[in-house]
């Protein structure tokens, strides 16, 4: 298979050597960028048979047999690693990248590290034939592509709930993309979602924060309450040497007292940490200060590699709905540009909103709601059950054996709903229930997405339609009476779930791990779940 799309790069086919050259002269040379002296035979194609006994001298590569078959009858089994000066330094490229992985979030060490450290490193001698050479080299991009450009498979993925389409990786297409354009190797932002390598830069910037010693915890009792501005005491101190740590306050006074400028610093921290812009610092607040800076390196770890299964084209697509379920955000982004952001609340954790995708087509105006089945048998029918008239009190009707609330104002689904058809039955609605926005934690649903800005969300999806004028979009929702309206071109729907995010500014923002999904994802890429890769090397 030959899916590359994703990488927005045309996969150009390059065959390093002719089929027709031959030689049996064996050549001493030698190559400057690397090792240094190499003895090669110049012969530019080799046994197949070959690949047969090296992977019974190195089982614990067996994982990439196949894609290294598919790889080198691409290249009727030519050489892609040598020229005539020796290994090229593309190769060395690539190793500096496998010996530099940990900076991807990368949790692991290529299986033969000592054979590959012999095949770069002057003062260690390699014992591997031409061949062995060639092939060690093959798989040691192998891993680095499927640790960095590709993430965990398909089927374990999945298994983390996560039903987003997962991109698709062709090695031998990003092989030969990549030496085709060798730079590709260093930026990258063609194969990957911008929003990896931002991150990557905070795991570097929190791993030096850990390196000078992280940020001390904060103690304030267990019958504090909270501190206000003008309030004195010892552990204001530590507030302020904490934040000073990580930025949020530039200049440390050292001072105990709740200041202006800690005022300022500690606004900026809840902004960055989703949660409401207050001055009283509270127990809650505290909390969140006292995560110590290993956390903060395992959650970036955690959301890279959600990161490299999305495809980078999704963000220059000419439209999209992208809902991150941590954040209780939704926004529309056209040409890479984010246009309309709204909060959203999300579902509660026995009632999760299911990480997918789908296409907009429809919004529904003065909906119905049809009550699930679920509902109708937990709250609907023991409500009937002890009040004859609960129906009527509820605006609902019994209509072809189901239950429905008619359209309203006190519909659950509020005045508006967004459909994108889906077998989850998840879909974005308005909601009655507003107070519910003002909440730092939004999780109340049971599954689908409530959306705190409706009215606008359909005027900016509707905005090139001349017939839905603000005007009318609003007497729609009004009106009481049910109306569909197919939207002219579908629209993507993204559900995601991200713990950390940079934004425009470059501000690194955390946000509650509210299915708890994290742990678990970063046990898998550590190796300590069950029919994982075990990890001979962890570094933070």
């Amino acid at each position: 298979m030959k899916l590359i799309s994703f990488f927005g790069i045309l996969s150009i086919v390059v065959l390093l050597f002719s089929c027709s050259q031959k030689t049996t002269e064996h050549v001493p040379v030698f190559n400057p960028d690397l090792k240094g002296s190499i003895n090669v035979h110049s012969k530019v194609a080799f046994d197949s048979t070959l690949v047969d006994s090296f992977y019974k001298s190195f089982p614990e590569l067996e994982k990439f047999e196949e894609d290294v078959r598919i790889i080198y009858r691409g290249y009727k089994y030519h050489e892609i690693w040598f020229d005539a000066r020796g290994v090229i330094e593309f190769a060395g490229s690539v190793y500096r990248k496998v010996k530099g992985i940990a900076s991807e979030g990368v949790y692991g060490v290529f299986p033969y590290s000592d054979k590959i450290d012999a095949i770069f490193e002057e003062e260690i001698e390699n014992n591997l034939t031409q061949v062995e050479t060639e092939l060690m080299i093959t798989n040691m991009f192998l891993f680095y592509a499927e640790k960095v450009y590709k993430g965990i498979d398909d089927k374990t993925a999945a298994a983390t709930e996560w039903l987003l389409p997962k991109k698709q990786v062709s090695y031998e297409n990003l092989l030969d993309t990549l030496i085709q354009n060798t730079g590709l190797l260093a930026i990258n932002d063609s194969v990957l979602f911008n929003q990896y390598y931002k991150l990557r830069d905070y795991l570097q910037y929190f791993r030096d924060i850990q390196q000078n010693g992280g940020w001390d915890s904060i103690y304030v009792g267990p019958k504090f309450k909270s501190f206000k501005p003008g309030d004195s005491a010892n552990a204001i101190v530590q507030i302020r040497n904490r934040l000073f740590v990580t930025g949020e306050i530039k200049e440390n006074n050292k001072s105990n007292l709740y200041d202006d400028s800690l005022l300022v610093a500690v606004n900026r921290f809840q902004r960055k940490n989703l949660r409401k812009v207050q001055s009283a610092i509270t127990p809650d607040l505290i909390k969140r200060m006292n995560m110590p800076v290993s956390e903060y390196i395992k959650k970036i770890a955690v959301n890279m590699e959600r990161w490299r299964w999305i495809s980078p084209e999704m963000a220059n697509a000419s439209e999209y709905v992208f809902v991150n379920i941590p954040s209780y955000l939704l926004q529309i982004n056209r040409n890479g540009v984010k246009v309309f952001e709204s909060p959203v609340v999300v579902g509660k954790i026995m009632s999760k909103t299911v990480i997918f995708s789908g296409n907009m087509s429809f919004i529904v105006f003065s909906p119905y709601w049809n009550v699930p089945t679920s509902i109708l048998k937990s709250e609907v029918l023991p409500g009937i059950n002890k009040d004859k008239n609960y129906l009527a009190k509820h605006n609902m009707e019994w209509y072809n054996g189901q239950v429905r609330q008619k359209p309203g104002k006190n519909n659950s689904l509020g005045l508006v709903k967004f459909l994108f058809p889906n077998s989850n039955n998840i879909y974005l609605h308005d909601t009655p229930s507003k107070s519910l926005f003002e909440k730092d934690s939004r999780a109340f649903s049971h599954g689908c997405i409530r959306v705190g800005r409706p009215k606008d969300l359909a005027i900016e999806l509707l905005k090139n339609d001349s017939i839905w004028t603000p005007a009318k979009i609003d007497a729609a929702m009004r009106a009481g009476k049910e109306e569909w309206v197919q939207l002219k071109q579908k629209i993507p729907v993204y559900i995601g779930y991200f713990t950390c995010f940079v934004n425009e500014q470059k501000e690194f923002h955390m946000f509650e791990d509210i299915y708890k999904m994290d742990d678990r994802l970063f046990d898998i890429l550590i190796g300590k779940e069950e029919g994982t890769e075990t990890i001979a090397s962890v570094k933070n």
